[in-house]
């Protein structure tokens, strides 16, 4: 492999690495398997400025060598990384990185450490029988809806840059391939501890907690109990995360405990999607034949993955297991209460109630209730409910949603009662109300349509315009309303695809 220093323009990134320096056992280093013909697709400039990249001269077939994995990147210390994880509750002792490198750690301008990782970068020890390679459609899709989720202000992984490596991959069928450069607070998941766990490999699991704190909780450094203090941390921070994502209506599709990173972002983009009407069992991961996965199931699935978690730092909150446990399950009870503090509180910004009472849980239980029951589009309702805010006079909106508009009728009344015990003015609530509830998502059918051009007849047309709408989903935005609609019948997606 080359390195960039025999470019004519060398990119500057000042790699800090940390992970790199743990015990061999954590990873496997290898350089990314060179791609043939490496061609940029889309380039995240925005990003690369807030990770203090200075691609200004760099030409976009430098960029696309470097982003292949082609040229290494001077203080790049490639590498993949170990990890186990339950997937579909069922317990794989040995996964890993089998198509993704991570080349190194940046502090960005807020100096914050970030990891910089190739997805589709080809075969590594965790490879099994996969061939390392991504196709190019998930890679649209992982890129579009880790910056949609970025926008929408769910804490997530992000994309830096989508190269095509002018090679096919075979999946149901032959595709082209690309490889995506992911960021990430981290790429410690749940799955990396339970690797280690799985070994009885007690010195590791204390050195990778360590690593945790220090990088991501270094305030609970000089806790009496850290590993405890860690526990609680990781939990509080995925109470909030899925209660975030259910806001918007997103469905995750492969919450494994492999996909739970321990930073609290969304990582892993392959079969999720955002719920069109609104359904509690809305499941759209081919994979997920059970519904195990399902929109209301998430925040339930969080909590097992906790408690797996909280199974691998037993060994480190008491040498007695049975108080080690006690400590634990006491920890992890909190969960349940914390991620009803954060749903209730972003339902009640969503419906503009800026007080609490008792009676807020039944009134946002009754919306949602009714609008599963007259098929409502959860996006659509909630922003056309911005409009209601300001007076019964623009209800119409929200009433054309519902198959039977007596039930939100029915709804609305108990609504506008609530609203009449609070002060704001009705322009100013709306007003809010639009800071929480979307114009815009990235819808399926949207998606889908943007993929298809692109892959199938390289129009990357739809794919920009749906970037930039996405970038600002908060606000109407004239010209694109077409993307705020629901899907016809005809256009419906009903299944997405994981891109292994």
């Amino acid at each position: 492999m080359q390195t960039i220093a025999e470019t004519s323009r060398p990119l500057a990134v000042s790699f800090d690495n940390s992970y790199a320096h743990l015990p061999e056992r954590f990873y496997a280093r290898l350089d990314p398997t060179p791609a043939a013909q490496p061609r940029l697709i889309k380039f995240n400039s925005a990003l690369a400025a807030e990770l203090g990249l200075d691609v200004s001269g760099v030409s976009a077939d430098t960029l696309a060598q470097l982003f292949s994995g082609n040229l290494r990147l001077q203080g790049a210390e490639p590498l993949a990384m170990a990890y186990a994880g339950h997937q579909f509750g069922h317990f794989v002792p040995k996964l890993g990185d089998g198509r993704a490198i991570l080349l190194g750690e940046v502090r960005d301008v807020a100096g914050v450490r970030r990891d910089i990782q190739l997805k589709g970068s080809g075969r590594t020890p965790y490879s099994r029988d996969g061939d390392g390679r991504a196709a190019a459609g998930p890679v649209l899709r992982e890129y579009v809806v880790s910056e949609a989720m970025h926008a929408l202000g769910v804490p997530t992984t992000r994309a830096l840059a989508i190269v095509a490596t002018g090679e096919s991959v075979y999946r149901e069928r032959r595709l082209p391939g690309a490889i995506l450069t992911r960021v990430s607070a981290s790429h410690v998941r749940v799955g990396t501890f339970q690797y280690f766990a799985a070994r009885g490999d007690v010195e590791a699991i204390k050195q990778l907690a360590d690593f945790v704190i220090d990088r991501h909780y270094p305030d609970i450094r000089e806790a009496e109990a850290p590993y405890l203090a860690l526990f609680r941390a990781v939990a509080q921070r995925q109470a909030r995360l899925i209660a975030c994502w259910m806001h918007v209506g997103f469905i995750h599709g492969v919450m494994n405990t492999d996909n739970t990173a321990i930073s609290g972002e969304t990582i892993d983009f392959g079969p999720c999607a955002f719920m069109d009407a609104y359904d509690p069992a809305a499941v759209f991961s081919s994979i997920d034949t059970a519904g195990r996965y399902a929109y209301a199931n998430q925040p339930h699935i969080a909590h097992w993955n906790l408690a797996r978690f909280a199974e691998t730092l037993l060994p480190l909150l008491n040498p007695i297991l049975e108080r080690a446990i006690e400590l634990a399950n006491e920890a992890l009870s909190a969960f349940w209460p914390r991620f009803e503090q954060h749903w209730l509180s972003g339902m009640r910004r969503k419906l503009g109630l800026f007080t609490a009472e008792d009676e807020d849980p039944q009134i946002v239980r009754g919306l949602l209730e009714a609008m599963h029951r007259q098929q409502a589009d959860f996006t659509l309702t909630f922003r056309k409910l911005c409009d209601a805010a300001e007076g019964q006079q623009f209800d119409a909106g929200v009433r054309a949603l519902f198959a039977n508009a007596a039930a939100y009728d029915e709804w609305a009344a108990m609504w506008r009662s609530r609203l009449a015990r609070e002060s704001l003015p009705p322009g100013v609530r709306a007003d809010s109300m639009r800071h929480a509830n979307p114009a815009f998502i990235p819808r399926n059918h949207r998606l889908e349509q943007a993929i298809q051009a692109a892959v199938e007849l390289e129009d990357f047309t739809l794919f920009a315009d749906l970037l930039q709408v996405l970038s600002r989903p908060y606000e109407d935005q004239k010209g694109f309303e077409v993307y705020a609609t629901a899907p016809q019948a005809s256009e419906r997606v009903l299944q997405t695809f994981c891109g292994t």
